[in-house]
């Protein structure tokens, strides 16, 4: 781990303002990470998801927040970035069409980027393996499989720097991904979930990720504070 001016160890952060990425924010602040945190504009439908991510980011003290932009609409092949995709509305089996082609991946990768400038050597995703939607890129040997990658390359990693990817959430279902983070002070009114949040981020109530969050707040036995439309 690289230390930062005040003696910390820095972490690049992936933030995409939903409920899980703000989760891994607050527990990376509170490993006392110095917390880079990371969105990526891909050409998703709920752009609103962006502007939570601003308010998360200066809520829970990230050092910096940046916004980077990938135009994975242009490759199409999902519900979330191709709008004649129609989202499901109930579970389905397999992986969904809302799953975007090597998003993770991708995200990753420019977190990686980044994190090797800040001569950081951490990096912390909010994927989860048990309450989701059944997406490759959200599990363990995922996760693993990066940790490898980057090693092999990057500069840092062909010197010697061990490389760590963080999934604090991966094992943990909502209802216990929620209890942490309210535990850490995040406010999940400010979060926005929903796959079509309209521009003021209310949620529809209807798709995959809003069924998953509601069924979580309801297992925590939490007030949800998600405005729905």
């Amino acid at each position: 781990m690289s230390p930062g001016a005040d003696g910390r160890a820095r972490a690049v952060v992936l933030l995409s303002g939903g409920l899980d990425s703000s989760t891994a924010l607050a527990w990376a602040r509170a490993q006392d990470f110095d917390c880079y945190a990371l969105s990526v504009a891909y050409g998703q439908r709920h752009q609103a998801e962006l502007e939570a991510a601003a308010r998360v980011a200066r809520s829970l003290g990230a050092r910096e927040h940046r916004l980077m932009h990938v135009d994975l609409a242009g490759i199409g092949g999902s519900a979330l970035t191709d709008w004649s995709i129609a989202l499901p509305e109930q579970p389905s089996a397999g992986i969904p069409v809302s799953y975007v082609p090597a998003r993770n991946t991708l995200l990753l990768a420019l977190a990686l980027a980044w994190a090797e400038v800040l001569a950081a050597r951490d990096l912390v995703i909010g994927v989860n393996a048990v309450d989701y939607s059944g997406y490759p890129d959200c599990r363990p040997e995922f996760i693993r499989s990066f940790e490898s990658l980057a090693a092999l390359g990057t500069k840092a990693g062909v010197e010697g720097a061990r490389w760590r990817v963080h999934a604090p959430l991966i094992a943990l279902s909502k209802a216990q991904i929620i209890r942490l983070g309210a535990g850490m002070g995040v406010d999940y009114a400010s979060t926005v979930s929903c796959y079509q949040a309209d521009a003021g981020g209310r949620a529809c109530g209807r798709c995959d990720s809003c069924r998953l969050r509601r069924e979580g707040f309801e297992a925590a036995g939490v007030a949800d504070p998600t405005v729905y439309r």
